[in-house]
């Protein structure tokens, strides 16, 4: 199998709906709501954003039916969660086997068909190419030519990773997801911080949910997500929720898909070759719960003996 840019350029477009959902994700658990409703969300945005492309005839009002859609999908989980008081897991396992039988149902009823819609007259994304980019060799093809939504997702994970640090908004979310009592004391409303991090996390996955749908491809599939926003969810426990973090940990496994395209074009079963990004997932979790398991054993063993004696 060679490298080239043609592999690069494939494993970016496999990587930005999981980047975008991931985002979303990391958001969510920073403002201390667990969010595994990530697929469901990121279904939901796909089927909108079909649908809004192929009643509107822009794909551009495509993506904003897609973001709005999985936004409202996703204040289920914020009234369940934050309002109610509902397990945040048992809501998003919910969510996401009820994305799965309503795009279905909704595939039978808007366009009158199973399994796979596609219509020459579906308005796509469109490739953008970068001046003075393109042109160079090996780097151009695989960072030209990408919808804007890939470009959005990179300045996104720049946009996060500053507003995180440095805002106060992004300073009182975390504020609220570590010590929620401790933020209210001084007048920090958790609820309408956590309510603002799982309507954005709704956003980004409507937005990951329309690149997968109009950008990647231009056409819709029942359960076309095909487990990305599990991916997604892996990606921010590897990326400890930090945006840097969650853009590497998307990157590997967008890698792992674009190898595993490549591999099934050389001959592979597709069987074996839609196992690689699952296989790298799973690896990738074991290697992070032994790094973390072997750090926890060494810092009991560096306590000091003072400590060890108080405490017992």
């Amino acid at each position: 199998m060679s490298v080239d840019s043609a592999l690069f350029h494939s494993a970016l477009l496999a990587l930005t709906p999981i980047l975008l959902a991931a985002l979303g994700g990391a958001v969510c658990e920073r403002a201390g709501v667990f969010n595994i409703g990530l697929e469901g969300m990121m279904l939901i945005g796909c089927f909108s954003a079909v649908a809004g492309s192929w009643s509107t005839g822009s794909a551009w009002l495509g993506v904003l039916f897609g973001a709005l859609a999985s936004a409202a999908y996703a204040m289920i989980l914020a009234v369940g969660t934050i309002s109610l008081r509902g397990d945040a897991v048992v809501l998003g396992v919910a969510l996401n086997l009820l994305a799965v039988g309503l795009t279905g149902f909704l595939l039978r009823t808007v366009f009158g068909v199973q399994g796979t819609f596609s219509d020459p007259g579906l308005a796509g994304l469109g490739g953008i190419g970068l001046p003075g980019i393109e042109a160079v060799p090996f780097v151009g093809p695989a960072v030209s030519g990408h919808s804007a939504l890939v470009y959005l997702s990179w300045a996104a994970v720049a946009v996060a990773a500053v507003f995180l640090a440095r805002h106060p908004w992004g300073l009182r979310l975390r504020g609220v997801g570590e010590a929620p009592d401790a933020a209210a004391t001084l007048g920090v409303s958790p609820a309408k911080y956590q309510y603002a991090a799982v309507l954005t996390s709704g956003l980004l996955c409507g937005l990951a949910g329309a690149q997968l749908a109009l950008g990647n491809v231009t056409l819709f599939s029942e359960n076309m997500t095909a487990g990305r926003g599990w991916i997604a969810v892996v990606a921010v426990m590897l990326g400890r929720a930090l945006p840097v973090g969650v853009l590497l940990a998307a990157l590997l496994f967008g890698i792992a898909e674009a190898v595993g395209f490549r591999l099934q074009g050389n001959g592979l079963p597709q069987q074996a070759t839609d196992a690689a990004p699952y296989v790298v997932t799973l690896i990738a979790l074991f290697l992070s719960t032994a790094r973390r398991g072997s750090t926890a054993r060494g810092r009991r063993r560096k306590r000091p003996k003072s400590l060890v004696g108080a405490s017992s």
